[in-house]
Protein backbone atom coordinates (compact mmCIF):
# COMPACT_ATOMS: atom_id res chain seq x y z
CA UNK A 1 0.00 0.00 0.00
CA UNK A 2 1.46 3.56 -1.17
CA UNK A 3 2.13 5.64 1.97
CA UNK A 4 0.07 8.76 2.39
CA UNK A 5 0.78 11.51 1.21
CA UNK A 6 2.22 14.22 4.45
CA UNK A 7 -0.43 17.59 4.60
CA UNK A 8 2.86 19.53 3.51
CA UNK A 9 3.50 17.83 0.37
CA UNK A 10 -0.59 17.99 -0.09
CA UNK A 11 -0.51 21.87 0.66
CA UNK A 12 2.62 22.43 -1.95
CA UNK A 13 0.56 20.95 -4.55
CA UNK A 14 0.32 24.07 -7.02
CA UNK A 15 -3.44 22.62 -8.08
CA UNK A 16 -4.13 24.32 -4.74
CA UNK A 17 -3.34 27.78 -5.70
CA UNK A 18 -5.14 27.27 -8.73
CA UNK A 19 -8.06 25.85 -7.44
CA UNK A 20 -7.91 29.14 -4.88
CA UNK A 21 -8.03 31.48 -7.60
CA UNK A 22 -10.91 29.54 -9.53
CA UNK A 23 -13.02 29.19 -6.10
CA UNK A 24 -12.36 33.32 -6.32
CA UNK A 25 -13.73 33.64 -9.61
CA UNK A 26 -16.92 31.51 -9.17
CA UNK A 27 -17.57 32.94 -6.08
CA UNK A 28 -17.14 36.65 -7.24
CA UNK A 29 -20.36 37.11 -9.48
CA UNK A 30 -23.29 35.33 -6.99
CA UNK A 31 -23.73 38.67 -5.27
CA UNK A 32 -23.22 40.91 -7.62
CA UNK A 33 -26.26 39.74 -9.21
CA UNK A 34 -28.30 39.40 -6.31
CA UNK A 35 -27.70 40.37 -2.89
CA UNK A 36 -25.03 43.69 -4.13
CA UNK A 37 -27.66 44.09 -6.13
CA UNK A 38 -30.91 44.10 -3.87
CA UNK A 39 -28.73 47.02 -1.94
CA UNK A 40 -28.25 49.24 -5.21
CA UNK A 41 -32.25 48.47 -6.43
CA UNK A 42 -33.06 49.85 -2.86
CA UNK A 43 -30.77 52.59 -2.66
CA UNK A 44 -32.45 53.72 -6.15
CA UNK A 45 -35.54 53.27 -4.63
CA UNK A 46 -37.21 50.48 -6.74
CA UNK A 47 -40.14 48.92 -5.46
CA UNK A 48 -39.13 46.08 -3.07
CA UNK A 49 -42.01 43.77 -4.96
CA UNK A 50 -39.40 44.24 -7.82
CA UNK A 51 -36.24 44.10 -6.03
CA UNK A 52 -37.96 40.42 -5.35
CA UNK A 53 -38.75 40.09 -8.27
CA UNK A 54 -35.41 40.82 -10.11
CA UNK A 55 -33.37 38.06 -7.57
CA UNK A 56 -35.12 35.60 -10.34
CA UNK A 57 -32.04 35.78 -12.26
CA UNK A 58 -30.52 33.93 -9.86
CA UNK A 59 -32.74 30.63 -10.99
CA UNK A 60 -29.66 30.27 -13.64
CA UNK A 61 -27.72 29.01 -10.68
CA UNK A 62 -30.57 26.76 -9.91
CA UNK A 63 -30.59 25.18 -13.41
CA UNK A 64 -27.43 25.00 -14.76
CA UNK A 65 -27.55 20.70 -14.62
CA UNK A 66 -30.06 21.98 -17.83
CA UNK A 67 -27.19 22.65 -19.89
CA UNK A 68 -23.94 20.97 -18.44
CA UNK A 69 -24.33 17.98 -20.31
CA UNK A 70 -23.31 20.40 -23.47
CA UNK A 71 -20.15 21.38 -21.66
CA UNK A 72 -18.65 17.85 -21.45
CA UNK A 73 -20.02 17.03 -25.19
CA UNK A 74 -19.66 20.10 -27.45
CA UNK A 75 -16.13 21.96 -28.25
CA UNK A 76 -15.79 25.77 -28.19
CA UNK A 77 -14.84 26.69 -31.89
CA UNK A 78 -11.52 28.17 -32.30
CA UNK A 79 -10.39 28.32 -28.59
CA UNK A 80 -10.82 24.24 -27.98
CA UNK A 81 -8.60 22.85 -30.17
CA UNK A 82 -5.91 25.37 -28.91
CA UNK A 83 -6.84 25.35 -24.92
CA UNK A 84 -8.93 22.01 -24.84
CA UNK A 85 -12.71 21.47 -24.62
CA UNK A 86 -12.46 22.17 -20.48
CA UNK A 87 -10.07 25.35 -20.55
CA UNK A 88 -12.18 26.62 -23.57
CA UNK A 89 -15.10 27.12 -22.01
CA UNK A 90 -13.54 28.26 -18.65
CA UNK A 91 -12.42 31.02 -20.55
CA UNK A 92 -15.22 31.80 -22.56
CA UNK A 93 -17.40 31.57 -19.11
CA UNK A 94 -15.26 34.11 -17.42
CA UNK A 95 -15.29 36.30 -20.50
CA UNK A 96 -19.04 36.11 -20.74
CA UNK A 97 -19.06 37.15 -16.74
CA UNK A 98 -16.35 39.90 -17.02
CA UNK A 99 -18.75 42.05 -20.05
CA UNK A 100 -21.83 41.25 -18.07
CA UNK A 101 -20.20 42.81 -14.93
CA UNK A 102 -18.90 45.58 -17.29
CA UNK A 103 -22.41 45.87 -18.49
CA UNK A 104 -23.89 46.69 -15.40
CA UNK A 105 -21.98 49.03 -14.12
CA UNK A 106 -23.67 51.17 -16.89
CA UNK A 107 -26.89 50.27 -15.96
CA UNK A 108 -29.30 52.81 -14.66
CA UNK A 109 -31.95 50.39 -12.48
CA UNK A 110 -34.04 54.15 -11.98
CA UNK A 111 -34.16 54.68 -15.42
CA UNK A 112 -34.52 50.94 -16.83
CA UNK A 113 -35.30 48.16 -14.67
CA UNK A 114 -35.98 45.66 -17.59
CA UNK A 115 -32.28 46.54 -18.71
CA UNK A 116 -30.49 46.10 -15.94
CA UNK A 117 -32.51 42.60 -15.28
CA UNK A 118 -31.33 41.46 -18.70
CA UNK A 119 -27.75 42.51 -18.00
CA UNK A 120 -27.72 40.63 -14.94
CA UNK A 121 -29.70 37.54 -16.52
CA UNK A 122 -26.69 37.21 -19.03
CA UNK A 123 -24.30 37.59 -16.03
CA UNK A 124 -25.95 34.99 -13.92
CA UNK A 125 -26.10 32.25 -16.92
CA UNK A 126 -21.96 33.20 -17.76
CA UNK A 127 -21.39 32.87 -14.09
CA UNK A 128 -23.48 29.49 -13.50
CA UNK A 129 -21.70 28.00 -16.52
CA UNK A 130 -18.62 28.76 -15.26
CA UNK A 131 -19.33 26.59 -12.04
CA UNK A 132 -19.71 23.97 -13.95
CA UNK A 133 -16.83 24.37 -15.79
CA UNK A 134 -15.01 24.81 -12.66
CA UNK A 135 -16.54 21.42 -10.70
CA UNK A 136 -15.66 19.47 -13.41
CA UNK A 137 -12.20 21.00 -13.33
CA UNK A 138 -11.56 20.14 -9.86
CA UNK A 139 -13.37 16.80 -9.88
CA UNK A 140 -11.19 15.53 -12.91
CA UNK A 141 -7.53 17.41 -11.73
CA UNK A 142 -7.21 15.78 -8.58
CA UNK A 143 -7.23 12.09 -7.10
CA UNK A 144 -10.48 10.91 -5.36
CA UNK A 145 -8.32 11.08 -2.06
CA UNK A 146 -7.38 14.75 -2.60
CA UNK A 147 -11.06 16.05 -3.14
CA UNK A 148 -11.32 17.23 0.28
CA UNK A 149 -8.86 19.59 0.49
CA UNK A 150 -9.60 20.39 -3.14
CA UNK A 151 -13.35 21.34 -1.73
CA UNK A 152 -11.97 23.39 1.37
CA UNK A 153 -9.65 25.17 -1.27
CA UNK A 154 -12.77 25.83 -3.57
CA UNK A 155 -14.88 27.07 -0.66
CA UNK A 156 -11.79 29.39 0.55
CA UNK A 157 -11.31 31.03 -2.27
CA UNK A 158 -15.46 31.43 -3.14
CA UNK A 159 -15.58 33.04 -0.11
CA UNK A 160 -12.54 35.64 -0.77
CA UNK A 161 -14.47 36.05 -4.08
CA UNK A 162 -17.81 36.66 -2.12
CA UNK A 163 -16.36 39.27 0.45
CA UNK A 164 -14.51 40.71 -2.32
CA UNK A 165 -18.47 41.01 -4.22
CA UNK A 166 -19.84 42.09 -0.97
CA UNK A 167 -18.15 44.42 1.22
CA UNK A 168 -15.31 45.85 -1.61
CA UNK A 169 -18.45 46.70 -4.11
CA UNK A 170 -20.11 48.27 -1.28
CA UNK A 171 -17.37 50.50 -0.09
CA UNK A 172 -16.34 51.18 -3.71
CA UNK A 173 -20.11 52.22 -4.11
CA UNK A 174 -19.82 54.14 -1.07
CA UNK A 175 -16.92 56.33 -1.97
CA UNK A 176 -16.75 56.25 -5.06
CA UNK A 177 -20.27 55.11 -7.47
CA UNK A 178 -21.98 51.81 -8.20
CA UNK A 179 -20.06 52.20 -11.50
CA UNK A 180 -16.96 52.07 -10.38
CA UNK A 181 -17.36 49.22 -8.18
CA UNK A 182 -18.63 46.81 -11.13
CA UNK A 183 -16.07 48.04 -12.97
CA UNK A 184 -13.20 46.72 -10.44
CA UNK A 185 -14.96 43.65 -10.12
CA UNK A 186 -15.00 43.26 -13.74
CA UNK A 187 -11.35 43.65 -14.13
CA UNK A 188 -11.16 40.96 -10.93
CA UNK A 189 -11.97 38.00 -12.93
CA UNK A 190 -8.76 38.52 -14.31
CA UNK A 191 -7.69 36.28 -11.52
CA UNK A 192 -9.96 33.53 -12.94
CA UNK A 193 -8.73 33.92 -16.08
CA UNK A 194 -5.10 33.38 -15.69
CA UNK A 195 -5.74 30.45 -13.61
CA UNK A 196 -7.65 28.53 -16.10
CA UNK A 197 -4.99 29.73 -18.77
CA UNK A 198 -2.05 28.29 -16.07
CA UNK A 199 -3.72 25.56 -15.45
CA UNK A 200 -2.52 22.08 -17.20
CA UNK A 201 -4.61 20.94 -20.12
CA UNK A 202 -6.11 17.75 -18.82
CA UNK A 203 -6.66 14.65 -20.75
CA UNK A 204 -10.48 14.62 -22.97
CA UNK A 205 -12.83 12.29 -21.16
CA UNK A 206 -14.28 9.83 -24.47
CA UNK A 207 -17.88 10.80 -24.26
CA UNK A 208 -20.37 7.86 -24.51
CA UNK A 209 -22.78 8.60 -26.89
CA UNK A 210 -26.67 9.07 -25.76
CA UNK A 211 -29.24 11.30 -25.89
CA UNK A 212 -29.68 14.53 -23.52
CA UNK A 213 -32.82 12.99 -21.82
CA UNK A 214 -30.96 9.88 -20.97
CA UNK A 215 -28.09 11.98 -19.52
CA UNK A 216 -30.73 13.18 -16.76
CA UNK A 217 -33.04 10.86 -16.38
CA UNK A 218 -30.25 8.01 -15.59
CA UNK A 219 -29.32 10.08 -12.18
CA UNK A 220 -33.21 10.46 -11.19
CA UNK A 221 -33.57 7.07 -11.98
CA UNK A 222 -30.89 5.66 -9.93
CA UNK A 223 -32.06 7.13 -6.99
CA UNK A 224 -35.50 6.52 -7.21
CA UNK A 225 -34.26 2.43 -7.34
CA UNK A 226 -32.08 3.32 -4.03
CA UNK A 227 -34.59 5.07 -2.23
CA UNK A 228 -37.99 4.24 -3.86
CA UNK A 229 -41.29 6.57 -2.43
CA UNK A 230 -38.61 7.95 0.79
CA UNK A 231 -37.34 10.08 -2.49
CA UNK A 232 -40.11 12.31 -1.95
CA UNK A 233 -39.34 13.54 1.32
CA UNK A 234 -35.97 13.57 0.86
CA UNK A 235 -36.44 16.10 -2.12
CA UNK A 236 -38.76 18.21 -0.13
CA UNK A 237 -36.73 18.39 2.61
CA UNK A 238 -33.84 19.28 0.13
CA UNK A 239 -36.13 22.25 -1.27
CA UNK A 240 -36.75 23.37 2.20
CA UNK A 241 -34.03 23.06 4.16
CA UNK A 242 -32.32 26.23 2.94
CA UNK A 243 -35.40 27.96 2.29
CA UNK A 244 -34.68 30.84 4.95
CA UNK A 245 -30.81 31.77 3.89
CA UNK A 246 -31.91 32.16 0.23
CA UNK A 247 -34.83 34.54 1.89
CA UNK A 248 -32.88 36.48 3.56
CA UNK A 249 -30.03 36.70 0.97
CA UNK A 250 -32.43 38.74 -1.11
CA UNK A 251 -34.43 40.70 2.05
CA UNK A 252 -31.85 41.65 4.05
CA UNK A 253 -30.44 44.52 2.52
CA UNK A 254 -33.17 45.59 1.39
CA UNK A 255 -33.86 45.93 5.42
CA UNK A 256 -30.43 47.52 6.08
CA UNK A 257 -30.86 50.54 3.78
CA UNK A 258 -34.28 51.14 4.82
CA UNK A 259 -33.22 51.07 8.20
CA UNK A 260 -30.45 53.51 7.32
CA UNK A 261 -27.60 52.11 7.94
CA UNK A 262 -24.48 53.07 5.25
CA UNK A 263 -23.89 51.03 2.58
CA UNK A 264 -19.60 51.05 4.26
CA UNK A 265 -21.54 49.70 7.72
CA UNK A 266 -23.37 47.25 5.90
CA UNK A 267 -20.54 45.84 4.20
CA UNK A 268 -18.43 46.12 7.41
CA UNK A 269 -20.83 44.21 9.29
CA UNK A 270 -23.04 41.68 6.81
CA UNK A 271 -19.99 41.54 4.54
CA UNK A 272 -16.68 41.31 6.19
CA UNK A 273 -17.41 40.57 9.66
CA UNK A 274 -19.85 38.21 8.83
CA UNK A 275 -17.98 36.30 6.16
CA UNK A 276 -15.74 34.97 8.37
CA UNK A 277 -18.60 34.29 11.44
CA UNK A 278 -20.03 32.09 8.56
CA UNK A 279 -16.31 29.84 7.77
CA UNK A 280 -16.90 29.61 11.38
CA UNK A 281 -19.96 28.06 11.34
CA UNK A 282 -19.39 25.50 8.37
CA UNK A 283 -16.25 24.68 10.27
CA UNK A 284 -18.71 24.18 13.50
CA UNK A 285 -20.95 22.05 10.81
CA UNK A 286 -18.47 19.59 9.99
CA UNK A 287 -16.75 19.16 13.18
CA UNK A 288 -20.49 18.72 14.49
CA UNK A 289 -20.83 16.15 11.94
CA UNK A 290 -18.00 14.04 13.19
CA UNK A 291 -18.85 14.33 16.84
CA UNK A 292 -22.35 13.32 17.12
CA UNK A 293 -23.52 12.56 13.50
CA UNK A 294 -24.71 13.51 10.23
CA UNK A 295 -28.72 13.28 11.15
CA UNK A 296 -28.62 15.23 14.37
CA UNK A 297 -26.33 17.94 12.92
CA UNK A 298 -28.74 18.17 10.09
CA UNK A 299 -31.50 18.72 12.63
CA UNK A 300 -29.80 20.95 14.80
CA UNK A 301 -28.75 23.31 11.98
CA UNK A 302 -32.15 23.32 9.93
CA UNK A 303 -33.86 24.28 12.95
CA UNK A 304 -31.25 27.07 13.89
CA UNK A 305 -30.85 28.59 10.63
CA UNK A 306 -34.88 29.02 10.52
CA UNK A 307 -34.75 30.60 14.33
CA UNK A 308 -31.83 32.55 13.29
CA UNK A 309 -34.29 35.03 11.53
CA UNK A 310 -36.19 35.83 14.80
CA UNK A 311 -32.83 38.38 15.34
CA UNK A 312 -33.77 39.78 12.18
CA UNK A 313 -37.16 40.14 13.02
CA UNK A 314 -36.49 42.26 16.07
CA UNK A 315 -33.75 44.31 14.43
CA UNK A 316 -36.54 45.05 11.96
CA UNK A 317 -38.65 45.90 15.02
CA UNK A 318 -36.53 47.95 16.77
CA UNK A 319 -35.30 50.22 14.02
CA UNK A 320 -31.39 51.54 13.49
CA UNK A 321 -29.02 49.77 15.99
CA UNK A 322 -25.26 48.45 15.26
CA UNK A 323 -25.22 46.45 18.28
CA UNK A 324 -28.52 44.66 17.01
CA UNK A 325 -27.29 44.59 13.42
CA UNK A 326 -24.12 42.41 14.46
CA UNK A 327 -26.13 40.25 16.69
CA UNK A 328 -28.34 39.62 13.66
CA UNK A 329 -25.08 39.08 11.62
CA UNK A 330 -23.57 36.15 13.95
CA UNK A 331 -26.45 34.22 14.48
CA UNK A 332 -27.34 34.17 10.56
CA UNK A 333 -24.31 33.72 9.40
CA UNK A 334 -22.93 31.35 11.78
CA UNK A 335 -26.45 28.89 12.20
CA UNK A 336 -26.83 29.59 7.94
CA UNK A 337 -23.47 27.88 7.72
CA UNK A 338 -23.52 25.56 9.64
CA UNK A 339 -26.43 24.15 8.56
CA UNK A 340 -24.99 24.72 4.72
CA UNK A 341 -22.30 22.61 6.01
CA UNK A 342 -25.00 19.43 7.13
CA UNK A 343 -26.71 20.05 3.58
CA UNK A 344 -23.66 19.46 1.86
CA UNK A 345 -22.92 15.83 3.57
CA UNK A 346 -26.53 15.10 3.36
CA UNK A 347 -26.64 15.61 0.12
CA UNK A 348 -23.08 13.85 -1.09
CA UNK A 349 -24.52 10.49 1.14
CA UNK A 350 -27.80 10.43 -0.90
CA UNK A 351 -25.28 9.68 -4.08
CA UNK A 352 -23.96 6.59 -6.01
CA UNK A 353 -20.19 6.66 -6.76
CA UNK A 354 -21.70 5.84 -10.49
CA UNK A 355 -23.84 9.08 -11.06
CA UNK A 356 -22.13 11.46 -8.28
CA UNK A 357 -21.57 14.62 -10.29
CA UNK A 358 -25.09 14.14 -11.72
CA UNK A 359 -27.10 13.36 -9.01
CA UNK A 360 -25.33 16.06 -6.85
CA UNK A 361 -25.91 19.00 -9.45
CA UNK A 362 -29.47 17.91 -9.34
CA UNK A 363 -29.81 17.79 -5.90
CA UNK A 364 -28.11 21.24 -5.58
CA UNK A 365 -30.23 22.42 -7.88
CA UNK A 366 -33.33 21.69 -6.12
CA UNK A 367 -32.51 23.03 -2.87
CA UNK A 368 -31.63 26.33 -4.28
CA UNK A 369 -35.05 26.17 -6.95
CA UNK A 370 -36.97 26.69 -4.66
CA UNK A 371 -34.90 29.36 -2.54
CA UNK A 372 -34.84 31.30 -5.47
CA UNK A 373 -38.21 30.88 -6.99
CA UNK A 374 -39.57 32.47 -3.45
CA UNK A 375 -37.04 34.75 -3.15
CA UNK A 376 -38.46 36.35 -5.92
CA UNK A 377 -41.94 37.16 -4.64
CA UNK A 378 -40.76 37.83 -1.06
CA UNK A 379 -40.92 41.75 -1.80
CA UNK A 380 -44.48 41.12 -2.15
CA UNK A 381 -44.98 39.26 1.55
CA UNK A 382 -42.83 42.17 2.84
CA UNK A 383 -45.25 44.91 0.90
CA UNK A 384 -47.80 43.45 3.13
CA UNK A 385 -46.56 42.30 6.49
CA UNK A 386 -43.54 44.38 6.41
CA UNK A 387 -39.78 43.40 7.45
CA UNK A 388 -40.66 42.52 10.95
CA UNK A 389 -43.36 40.41 10.32
CA UNK A 390 -41.63 38.78 7.07
CA UNK A 391 -38.66 37.65 9.35
CA UNK A 392 -40.90 36.35 12.03
CA UNK A 393 -43.39 34.07 9.56
CA UNK A 394 -39.36 32.63 8.18
CA UNK A 395 -38.30 31.36 10.95
CA UNK A 396 -41.02 29.20 11.12
CA UNK A 397 -40.19 26.86 8.08
CA UNK A 398 -37.90 25.30 11.13
CA UNK A 399 -40.69 22.94 11.94
CA UNK A 400 -41.76 21.40 9.03
CA UNK A 401 -37.85 20.85 8.27
CA UNK A 402 -36.97 19.49 12.04
CA UNK A 403 -40.50 16.91 10.79
CA UNK A 404 -38.49 16.07 8.07
CA UNK A 405 -35.41 15.46 9.56
CA UNK A 406 -36.43 13.13 12.45
CA UNK A 407 -38.85 10.82 9.99
CA UNK A 408 -35.70 10.42 7.60
CA UNK A 409 -33.47 9.82 10.20
CA UNK A 410 -35.60 6.88 11.38
CA UNK A 411 -36.01 5.66 8.13
CA UNK A 412 -32.39 5.76 6.82
CA UNK A 413 -30.82 5.12 10.09
CA UNK A 414 -27.17 4.09 8.97
CA UNK A 415 -27.58 4.90 5.52
CA UNK A 416 -25.39 8.22 5.72
CA UNK A 417 -22.11 6.51 6.68
CA UNK A 418 -21.01 7.39 3.75
CA UNK A 419 -20.83 11.08 4.51
CA UNK A 420 -20.20 10.92 7.64
CA UNK A 421 -16.79 9.42 6.63
CA UNK A 422 -16.09 11.73 3.74
CA UNK A 423 -16.49 14.58 6.84
CA UNK A 424 -13.95 12.76 8.75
Amino acid sequence: MAARPKLREILADPILALMLALGFSSGLPFLLVLGTQAARLAEAKVPIEAIGLVSWVGLCYSLKFLWSPVIDTIDVPGLAPVLGRRRAWLLTAQIGVALGLIALAFADPARSLLDLVLRAAFTAFFAATQDIVVDGWRIDSAPVERQGIMAATYNLGYRLGLLCAGAGALYLADYYSWRVAYLVMAGLMAVGMGAGLLSPRLPERAQERVSFAVKLIEPLTDLWQRYGPLLAAIFLLVALYRLPDFLSGVMANPLYIDLGFSKSQIATMSKVYGIWIGIAGAFAGGYAITRIGLMPALLIGGIAASASHLCLALLAATGKSLPLLALSVSVENFAGNFAGAALIAYMSSLTSPAYAASQYALLSSLFALAGKFLGGLSGFAVKEIGFAGFFASTSTIGLPVAALCLFLWAKQGGGVRRAEAVAE
